[in-house]
């Protein structure tokens, strides 16, 4: 018999399996972008929220305290990291650096309280104290308002602004001697000298940090003496004039040997006020008063200015309001950053999660291969199944044996790490016992196919024998 040519078997694709390789570096690729994401982020926010702000400070003389308070407060602000910054603009003096606030040109000026005081100005704090020193002849006490009205007066003080104050304080303003019965003193002149020319009193106005640190008052007092009067209508005063605050000179602040006072004397004075702009945010000056009030060692100025800075006066009838961001600041009340931008958060929280889940579904499609359904692996059962028929040996059969096989190990890996899902895992099953039996049956089917040759060639040789015989 001759040898039959095998039948050519027909050549059909075969699934390509993941491996657990190549699914280890999307997950590597995944976790680098999504570091680089979160870094991004993080940057991001960082950046918003330490966003710089400049405020333009208008101030006096170049040379004045108000200059110098606030080129310390922009170095105190640069050395705390702040996202605060200062523009320092120098003026004439500090009425027209008042009248560039007045005009919105600035965002913080410093003002006295006798000051005209632009509509828009809000407190942030106290940052000095002015005192009105009524001064008369040793043993020449001056017990009233009215006793003080009847004598001539030397004013010394920084500019006119005082002798118009102490005119205004004595209801003289309109009086037509007004201008010859308060007078400014003479530059260099001491106690002694006004007193010797026809004063009958010095009203001294200065700043309570200079008028400690001032030893002339001491001198004065071993020389011969002086004294200071208190101003019996202190409380008076102030609820007239709202500009002017009740103020007290305490035991020895003007000397300790012999003490001036002897005891605590009442008096009037005014107060130095750091302002802003009423539009200023809230978070803005908060921050501000926030370093202001933690760094008052370093704000205070050699000669004693702003040396004790104290808190803006909160209350709605203050003469000038403080700010929002102040008050909060001073009663404790500043907001936390999740209080202040609970609704922008909770908004923003919404939207993340809308671009999240876009986001997560695209970088899905770009980054990963989504897993492939045990379903569709059935096709390439049937391609096994398929060329069974074609199989016709025992060794054919033992190749696609191990196909299936292969098969079903590639499944197995595929769902312990995820790139087969269990979608149509029973359909799986189901075509691989189906193939797995038909290729059992075709293993029994050539080996009873086997046998019956090999008998019939037995009785081919059994019958050639014979008839050779």
């Amino acid at each position: 018999m001759s040898a039959e040519a095998p039948t050519p078997r027909p050549k059909t694709p075969r699934r390509r399996i993941r491996t657990v390789k190549s699914n280890r570096a999307q997950i590597l690729l995944f976790s680098v972008l999504t570091l680089v994401l979160t870094v991004a982020v993080v940057w991001g926010g960082r950046a918003l929220l330490h966003n710089s702000e400049t405020l333009v400070f208008a101030v006096g003389d170049a040379n004045g305290p108000e200059a110098r308070f606030a080129a310390r407060l922009a170095a105190v602000l640069k050395n705390n990291s702040s996202r605060l910054r200062l523009k320092i603009v120098p003026n004439g003096d500090n009425a027209k650096a008042l009248s560039q606030f007045d005009h919105k040109e600035a965002n913080l000026a410093i003002l006295r309280t006798d000051a005209r005081v632009p509509p828009r100005a809000r407190s942030i704090a106290i940052l000095e104290h002015d005192l009105l020193l009524l001064i008369s002849p040793s043993g020449k006490k001056i017990k009233s308002i009215a006793e003080l009205k009847k004598k001539k007066i030397a004013v010394l003080a920084d500019g006119e602004s005082g002798a118009a104050l102490v005119r205004n304080i004595l209801e003289l303003s309109d009086a037509p001697d007004a201008a010859t019965r308060v007078q400014m003193a003479p530059p260099n002149l001491t106690f002694d000298q006004l007193f010797a020319a026809g004063f009958g009193a010095v009203v001294k106005i200065a700043h309570a940090s200079q008028i400690v640190k001032d030893k002339s008052y001491e001198q004065y007092a071993r020389r011969g003496g002086f004294t200071l009067n208190a101003i019996d209508a202190a409380k008076a005063i102030a609820r007239k004039y709202p500009a002017i605050s009740e103020e007290t000179v305490a035991t020895g602040m003007l000397s300790a040997s012999p003490a001036i006072p002897a005891e605590d004397v009442d008096t009037i004075g005014l107060e130095w006020l750091l302002v802003a702009q009423s539009r200023l945010s809230t978070t803005t000056v908060g921050d501000l008063a926030r370093i202001i009030y933690e760094n008052k060692a370093e704000l205070a100025l050699p000669d004693g200015f702003a040396s004790k800075i104290e808190p803006a006066a909160t209350d709605k009838d203050a003469f000038i309001v403080a700010h929002q961001g102040a008050a909060e600041y001073i009663n404790d009340e500043t907001k936390s950053f999740v209080e202040r931008y609970s609704d922008l958060m909770y908004f923003a929280l919404a939207a993340l999660s809308i671009i999240g889940t876009v986001f997560a579904a695209i970088y899905a499609k770009v980054t990963r291969v989504a897993p492939e359904k045990a379903s569709q692996l059935a096709t390439a059962i049937l391609d096994v199944g398929e060329r069974m028929e074609f199989a016709d040996s025992l060794d054919a059969l033992d190749a696609l044996q191990d196909e299936l096989e292969g098969i079903l190990r590639g499944v197995v890996i595929g769902l312990r790490d995820g790139t087969i899902s269990s979608d149509g895992l029973d359909t799986f099953k189901l075509g691989y016992e189906f193939v797995r039996d038909e290729i059992g049956l075709r293993r029994e089917h050539l080996k009873r196919h086997a046998a019956q040759d090999h008998a019939q060639d037995d009785k081919v040789v059994v019958v050639k024998t014979a008839h050779s015989a």
